[in-house]
């Protein structure tokens, strides 16, 4: 079986996004254009910023239909990246919060995607 390993993002501008996610992720993209940027962390993920004007074929849906989501050691730790993307002005959707799964809040990147920062409870 195929697993994937690989998201991609559609974006309305890949420099501006990329900027945004130089900065979240304190990584420098492996590669980047101006209608796309991979990013390969050290998890081994990659992610992807594609230009929506010029995906193939073309995407119906953009940002908030889905969620990156950055599992973090405990709640302090949530608490600690609440304050700090906040204070970058980053769009806070969801104030931390105890749900379910674990502790959590959610932001969004310039293009409306979800960033979901949580610790698992227990």
């Amino acid at each position: 079986m195929t697993h994937p390993d690989f998201t991609i993002l559609y974006v309305d501008n890949p420099p501006a996004s990329t900027e945004f996610y130089k900065e979240l992720l304190g990584a420098e993209p492996v590669e980047a254009s101006p209608t796309f940027a991979l990013f390969v962390l050290q998890n081994g993920m990659k992610l992807g910023l594609w230009s929506r004007h010029t995906v193939e074929p073309k995407a119906s849906v953009t940002g908030g239909g889905g969620e990156l989501a950055f599992r973090v050691e405990n709640a302090a730790r949530v608490d600690e990246i609440f304050a700090d993307w906040k204070a970058t002005g980053i769009d806070m959707l969801q104030q931390p919060a105890g749900m379910e799964f674990g502790y959590t809040f959610t932001a969004a990147d310039p293009d409306n995607h979800r960033l979901r920062v949580y610790a698992f409870a227990g």
